[in-house]
């Protein structure tokens, strides 16, 4: 059974979760002096949650052992003041079992499960695979359907089905498609957690009944967002609009090459991390760094 404080935490989620890359050191290990630091900042620019080992976190090149120290890294550093939420990603749902175990193990309060990637199940065996994560821990799961990463989607019906299981409370929606919040809320009601996985969207998705986003661009500018959120919450949709504008050009920069790359550089550029991605992906190019430091400085955070 899934502890009442652990739910409670998850279930009750919105705004802004970062979705944190992971720092490399020298050597190609994990900078943990870095990634503990980069944590703190977030939590307390107003964060509502950490997203750790995810897309941003380049999970699929993390070994097991990197995975869980991610995660008791990042549950150190919140100290409780927010939620740690850990990917549980693989196309094999064994795998994605170890995951989800482990995470739950190094003290994760909820996990984030995609699609199954390059298989390209049906929704049974969608449906079939995240019953088995969420069954094998006693933590929430999120779901998370990004199309255009794994080769095929979640359907809304197969969501549905999904919600009705105790242990799955939440889908970060990266498929694009803007009716789907609003379709969600009229099936699922208030306690299901909507957030999109795509900055760009951030307030057409809460006008459709959103709770908030797993982001990229909190990386950078948490408190910009955070207010961002708060604003369009509190009614005042100018001041939401206003600063949706002017973060837009540099949510444009962070997705020009494959996540996290561009990120990664950014937070190189500003003295967080080093830039440093695992192959296959690998450093930016010219064109990224001219795209991100013209982004920045837009915003006062580096000159020209």
């Amino acid at each position: 059974m899934i502890s009442d404080d652990r739910s409670t935490a998850v279930r009750m989620l919105g705004g802004y979760l970062t979705a944190l890359p992971t720092p490399f050191a020298q050597g190609g290990g994990i900078d943990e002096a870095a990634f503990s630091s980069f944590c703190e900042l977030q939590v307390t620019q107003g964060i509502s949650g950490l997203v750790v080992c995810g897309t941003t976190g380049e999970a699929p090149a993390l070994s097991s052992r990197e995975h869980e120290r991610l995660v008791r890294l990042a549950v150190e550093a919140a100290a409780g003041r927010v939620p740690v939420i850990a990917g549980a990603g693989s196309n094999v749902t064994a795998h994605a079992v170890e995951l989800a175990r482990l995470s739950q193990r190094a003290g994760a309060d909820g996990l984030l499960a995609v699609v199954p990637y390059y298989n390209r199940p049906s929704q049974e065996g969608i449906f079939r695979h995240f019953q088995s994560v969420a069954a094998a821990v006693d933590i929430p799961t999120i779901l998370y359907d990004v199309p255009a990463r794994t080769g095929c989607g979640l359907a809304v019906a197969t969501i549905a089905r999904l919600a009705d299981f105790p242990g799955i409370v939440g889908l970060k929606d990266a498929s694009g498609d803007m009716t789907r919040p609003a379709a969600l809320r009229r099936l699922l009601g208030d306690g299901f957690r909507l957030f999109t996985g795509d900055d760009a969207t951030v307030l057409g998705f809460l006008a459709q009944g959103g709770d908030g986003c797993i982001s990229v661009t909190s990386n950078i500018v948490p408190a910009l967002c955070v207010r961002m959120h708060s604003a369009f919450r509190n009614g005042d949709l100018a001041e939401a609009q206003a600063t949706a504008l002017a973060i837009t050009p540099l949510t444009n920069a962070l997705f020009v090459e494959s996540n996290p790359v561009p990120v990664k550089h950014a937070l190189a550029v500003l003295g967080m991390m080093a830039g440093t991605v695992r192959l296959p992906l690998c450093e930016a190019s010219r064109e990224t760094h001219g795209a991100i430091v013209h982004a920045l400085a837009r915003l006062g955070l580096v000159a020209l």
